[in-house]
């Protein structure tokens, strides 16, 4: 992963050494883009055609621990990694999407803030009619360093 945004990294300075409260999201959104955003955000979403970022529930369940790629018990490896647990899949297109280049996570369905970003291994068009686009359960990560 290449980014936390610049939103998460000073809330969590604040909670942990200003002592605010800081509630993480109870769903994560993932979105697709067209143009790489940055720690301050940014970035081209697609838009139109049936697009919808994706809510996944933040658990166990959901993401890996950093022991093991589709491990369901509290983070107690040295990897710094999390992967997704189950395949996340966005809708069907209905209209051309273009290239997709990166992906975002969000604490919202829309607008709301980026939390993290990265740039996708190989970018892919995304066609009227082509398949749902998806992330393979374990191949979308995100580490923490």
């Amino acid at each position: 992963m290449a980014g936390k945004s610049d939103y998460l990294e000073n809330k969590l300075i604040d909670f942990l050494f200003r002592g605010q409260t800081f509630i993480p999201p109870a769903t994560l959104y993932f979105a697709l883009l067209t143009a790489a955003p940055s720690d301050s955000g940014g970035g081209t979403e697609v838009t139109g055609g049936s697009y919808a970022r994706v809510g996944i529930t933040a658990s166990l369940t959901s993401f890996a621990g950093t022991q093991a790629a589709a491990s369901t018990t509290a983070s107690t490896g040295s990897s710094g990694t999390t992967s997704n647990n189950a395949t996340i899949t966005f809708p069907a297109p209905t209209a051309s999407w273009g290239l997709i280049t990166h992906f975002a996570v969000y604490d919202a369905i829309s607008s709301g803030n980026q939390l993290y970003w990265g740039a996708l291994s190989i970018a892919k068009t995304v066609n009227n009619g082509d398949a749902a686009p998806q992330f393979l359960a374990a191949a979308l990560t995100v580490t923490e360093d």
